[in-house]
């Protein structure tokens, strides 16, 4: 089975689109992240959902998470004020990751290779510089059991 076969669609966001948009989609449709691309389409990061919660929790507490116990927990009304305005570039790691890309012919391994090594739940199956569809882990592993 090849990568082509595997992806599936799967929603994207632009460097510049909104950040709390991008959040919404994530939240509402359960993502474990999202592919990011530039204005061509080109995909050019993963934003991980697990990035922008540590966007919400202050640095002092992720530093000491004792602390977290002393904030209240009105974390949603934060979570806007946070997030208004900013573009989804804003909530992407300072140090861009690696981004996961597959090649359409790249087989269940390859790309089960790709995932384990970069840490990331989604990999972005690739044809040139054109995005055909992504790969979830979850979709891997299903995958993975069926043809087992």
């Amino acid at each position: 089975m090849h990568a082509v076969e595997m992806a599936e669609e799967y929603p994207v966001v632009d460097l510049d689109s909104d950040g709390l948009a991008a959040v919404r989609l994530l939240a509402e449709h359960r993502l474990p992240g999202i592919v990011v691309t530039d204005a061509t389409g080109c995909p050019q990061s993963i934003l991980p959902a697990s990035q922008v919660v540590r966007f919400l929790v202050p640095s002092y507490v992720q530093d000491d998470p004792s602390l977290a116990g002393v904030l209240d927990e009105s974390m949603a009304d934060r979570v806007a004020d946070k997030l208004g305005g900013k573009p989804v570039r804003a909530l992407l790691p300072e140090k861009p990751s690696e981004l996961p890309r597959v090649q359409a012919d790249d087989t269940i391994v390859e790309v089960a290779a790709i995932m384990a090594r970069l840490r990331c739940p989604l990999v972005a199956v690739m044809e040139d510089k054109r995005l055909l569809g992504v790969i979830s882990a979850s979709r891997l592993l299903e995958l993975a059991l069926a043809h087992g």
